[in-house]
């Protein structure tokens, strides 16, 4: 039996692969390659393309006998979704609706749906649950919530079997040939600012937490791809039918802290020119986002192993081995 892991050249998705291969899982990847790199996943079938393609997508099922899907291909940046709407909705929310249609059409039986923190908007609790009123606050987390109801309706008219994985900020990297070379996310971010010599941007120190600056659940990518590992294994077994679950750590630091400790791993602490400078908030971006992982521990067993630190260490790694 084989999985297929969409967007499987991506940052996330290569260390999504790379783990499920590890526990001896059959993997294909299917990516467009508009911002992967079939580099971080040698040895692996491959095929080139997009989930808006139904024909590709039923191809592939059939011709790597696919029993179920890894969906993680989608556009991700918050800022972008709010000045291209149609785009996440074509990218995000018509891709699924094809994969969806391709793939249960052709037999496939499991799906593993990458969903985000950006389903909750900007939720006025301390820890986000996942029956937390979800109320996104940009286009990006509208068609993450979009496709998670597709996913379950779906599910009921055709007996498909899935587990919605709801990611909080991902960080730091397994192998530094798999690390993060966006600079969207926040830690590859500074890096790039620092490496010139220039200070680290804070977008907002006026938002109603402890320091003014956003609050986040960071989480290391190898414990999102564990839970993904634990997921496909819980499918195949028949451990669950339907899940929907964060996967965060349930501790919140603040962006400051976050660029504090970048500084520290990157022996810039004490250089002036490394301190941030502090930019007009970003549209879309919600003061606290912090998680419960209550409920994927308890359906699945998952808890996560790294700290912040691993994170940046990690990620710090990989981006001075470029």
């Amino acid at each position: 039996m084989t999985w297929l892991v969409t967007g499987g050249a991506g940052y996330i998705g290569a260390h999504i692969v790379s783990a499920m291969r590890e526990t001896g899982e059959e993997v294909v990847v299917l990516d467009d390659l508009s911002s992967g790199d079939r580099q971080r996943i040698p040895g692996v079938p491959f095929v080139t393309g997009s989930v808006l393609d139904a024909d590709l997508v039923a191809r592939t099922v059939a011709d790597h006998g696919v029993h179920g899907v890894v969906h993680v291909a989608a556009k991700k940046q918050v800022e972008e979704s709010v000045r291209r709407p149609l785009y996440y909705y074509r990218e995000n929310v018509e891709g699924l609706r094809t994969l969806l249609e391709a793939a249960t059409g052709a037999g496939v039986g499991s799906l593993i749906f990458s969903s985000s923190a950006a389903v909750y908007g900007a939720p006025d609790v301390d820890v986000v649950h996942e029956d937390t009123d979800c109320r996104p606050v940009n286009p990006y987390g509208t068609t993450k919530l979009v496709g998670e109801r597709m996913v379950e309706e779906v599910a009921t008219a055709t007996g498909l079997r899935y587990v919605n994985l709801r990611y909080f900020n991902v960080a730091g990297s397994v192998d530094p040939a798999l690390t993060d070379r966006g600079v969207s996310n926040l830690v590859p971010m500074v890096f790039q600012q620092l490496e010139h010599k220039r200070p680290p941007r804070i977008f907002g120190d006026d938002y109603a937490t402890p320091d003014g600056t956003c609050i986040r659940d960071f989480i290391h990518v190898g414990d999102v791809a564990s839970a993904h590992v634990a997921a496909a294994r819980a499918l195949d077994e028949g451990g669950v039918d339907a899940l929907t679950a964060n996967i965060g750590r349930g501790e919140g630091v603040s962006v400051r802290e976050m660029v504090a400790t970048i500084r520290e791993v990157t022996g810039t602490a004490d250089s002036e020119w490394a301190e941030p400078t502090i930019e007009p908030r970003r549209t879309g971006d919600p003061a606290r986002v912090v998680a419960s992982a209550d409920a994927i521990r308890a359906a699945l067993g998952w808890r996560a192993r790294y700290g912040v630190r691993d994170m940046v260490e990690s990620a710090w790694a990989g981006w001075t081995s470029r």
